[in-house]
């Protein structure tokens, strides 16, 4: 799906846009309402994750004119503000869900998931390269159909640079992806030995190291 990303905060924006784009989604990330407004009729949008104090308004009253206008893309609500009654205003505002932060990566994914097949959005495909299908929602890897066992951090690691196709992503743009707040594994930190048990796994010729550039999956 193509998720726009009203957030002002960089730090999590970049967390929040990677970790959904390490699961297959299209990000386009905004941090301003007035940038959101024109994005939303411009852009091809499937649902809208919305944060609400942004420097330049409130984005609640941003909502409340999609709404007026007769705009239905789902939108989930991502803010501070944790009381019942500004869920209430929130919902009543015209947001299809509302999750408070801070909250998790992964429940993040699953409220996305589960909005959007309560409004019947498509969701995301499988990826299909060469021999290799990834399938993003159930996060399972196929080599040649037959399932192929990734631990969560070579899957990590792999659906991240399966959301930038053909393009060379750095050391750390992989890590925010593969080292989650709160993840603990008992694997080896080292992101070498990883993508020598990607290529191991699914093909040498998977993924291409780029010398002091990082790493590229290769169509």
């Amino acid at each position: 799906m193509h998720l726009l990303l009203l957030e002002d905060d960089v730090d999590l924006g970049q967390a929040v846009a990677e970790h959904l784009e390490a699961c297959g989604h299209t990000v386009s990330w905004m941090k301003l309402c007035a940038q959101a407004d024109q994005a939303l009729t411009r852009m091809d949008i499937d649902m809208v994750l919305l944060d609400l104090r942004l420097p330049d308004g409130d984005a609640l009253q941003l909502l409340k004119s999609w709404r007026s206008r007769g705009d239905k893309h789902a939108v989930i609500v991502l803010t501070a503000r944790d009381q019942i009654s500004d869920r209430v205003h929130g919902l009543q505002a015209g947001a299809d869900d509302y999750l408070v932060k801070p909250f998790d990566l992964d429940e993040l994914v699953a409220r996305v998931d589960a909005v959007s097949r309560r409004m019947g959005i498509p969701q995301t495909p499988i990826m299909q390269t060469g021999a290799v299908a990834l399938d993003f929602e159930h996060k399972i890897a196929r080599l040649n159909d037959q399932v192929v066992d990734l631990t969560a951090m070579e899957w990590a690691l792999l659906s991240c640079l399966a959301a930038h196709p053909g393009h060379t992503l750095n050391r750390q743009q992989l890590k925010t992806a593969m080292f989650q707040p709160g993840r603990s594994e008992a694997e080896s930190n080292s992101m070498e030995v990883i993508i020598s048990r990607l290529r191991r796994k699914l093909g040498a010729n998977l993924i291409s190291t780029h010398r002091g550039l990082g790493y590229r999956l290769d169509l």
